[in-house]
């Protein structure tokens, strides 16, 4: 029998807004699964009116939005009023996940937390996203990506020396946080299967955060005596003819294939780390030199052929336009009549042989199906009209 993708068959209840939460749902759609955005109707997910579109930020279908809400279905529900909770209830019933990124504490002070969920549907996967969990001295504290960078001491590990602090220009942890998350579904719905137990889940993006810089969190962390190292010439950037190269030649054997193929005998046959830290100064120096000889181009090119990592220094737009991504389908263009001709977004990141993630349909416009999964609840029109005019939908 064809199963198609993972998670077809799968209902996902997406009450989450910006990039964590719709991100996680996301991955999940991509998957196959029927992932339903629910809105506050007079709240829309702020994401909507971000990007460099005006036009498309007044529609509410700003970039920002469509880079992570593709193949979701979108309503507008109340959440405060007990007809949009009988509805989400309703929804509840044949559902297998819920996911959302509120405040600690504002989903069971609506009597929509975890243990009333479950009591409705015992083998439901509830996720929660927050900043920082559902427990301790900070949890109904609110921040976003660039707060947690900050806090968990990234910005400060990765601008070292710099005259002031620079915050890195992506949300990494939002998306860290989102895959991070749905993983945990992943595995909660596994474990499912085999125990037919549902699964509360706390993800917290200081945790992600601090995941992502693990093993300087380990040394850092670590009170002993310890040596401090210097960063490995092998794996610094480099001004060349026309602009920068990174230089990523990690390990022992890629150091010396560099040196050998540089002609720089005293280099080419180092044995250890500590090799690389003792020598890293006069190596850096050298490097400095002999990059200046040649383009980044050409270097990426002389680099790749005996095996050593490089990249020049490229623009976002330069790096979506690599050959690379192209032939692995990795941005796929949005067919839709409000969207304009050319709005290409991230797919997953990765590939299945078979029945892998794929974009089927194009992000949903602001409780564009409310309607439709109203009457799919056995609402007719009249109590559909009534619902919207008391603010319900």
């Amino acid at each position: 029998m064809e199963m198609g993708r993972p998670f077809e068959g799968f209902k996902v209840l997406d009450m989450t807004h910006v990039l964590a939460g719709p991100y996680c749902g996301y991955q999940l759609a991509l998957l196959g699964a029927d992932v339903m955005k629910i809105e506050p109707p007079d709240w829309p997910d702020p994401v909507r009116a971000r990007g460099p579109v005006p036009s498309m930020n007044d529609a509410r279908m700003g970039m920002n939005y469509l880079a992570q809400n593709g193949n979701k279905r979108a309503i507008t529900l109340n959440l405060k009023s007990e007809a949009g909770k009988r509805i989400l209830k309703q929804l509840v019933k044949d559902a297998d996940v819920v996911i959302e990124n509120y405040r600690a504490g504002a989903f069971p002070a609506l009597g929509l937390g975890y243990d009333e969920i479950k009591a409705i549907n015992p083998k439901i996967v509830y996720c929660s996203i927050t900043a920082f969990g559902q427990a301790g001295p900070w949890a109904t504290r609110t921040a976003y990506d660039p707060v947690i960078q900050s806090m968990a001491g990234i910005v400060m590990k990765t601008t070292a020396g710099a005259d002031h602090p620079v915050m890195p220009g992506a949300p990494f942890i939002d998306y860290a946080t989102g895959l991070n998350a749905a993983f945990a579904i992943a595995s909660a719905l596994l474990h499912r299967e085999r125990s037919g137990k549902g699964q509360y889940i706390d993800c917290a993006m200081l945790d992600t955060a601090l995941t992502m810089i693990g093993p300087a969190l380990v040394a850092d962390n670590y009170a002993g005596p310890k040596k401090p190292t210097p960063r490995e010439a092998g794996l610094d950037c480099y001004l060349t003819k026309n602009g920068y190269l990174q230089l990523g030649a990690y390990n022992i054997k890629q150091n010396n294939r560099l040196w050998g193929f540089l002609e720089h005998p005293e280099f080419c046959n180092l044995e250890s780390w500590q090799d690389l830290w003792d020598n890293a100064s006069k190596m850096r120096s050298a490097l400095q030199e002999v990059m200046l000889t040649r383009t980044a181009e050409e270097w990426e090119e002389a680099l790749a052929a005996v095996r050593v990592p490089s990249s020049r220094v490229r623009t976002l737009e330069e790096a979506s336009m690599l050959p690379q991504l192209a032939e692995r389908g990795f941005l796929q263009e949005i067919a839709a009549e409000d969207i304009p001709a050319g709005v290409r977004v991230p797919g997953a990141g990765f590939i299945f042989r078979e029945d892998g993630p794929r974009l089927t349909s194009p992000p949903p416009r602001f409780g564009q199906h409310t309607e439709t999964v109203l009457k799919e609840l056995n609402y007719g029109a009249e109590s559909i009209a009534q619902l919207r005019r008391d603010g319900v939908i």
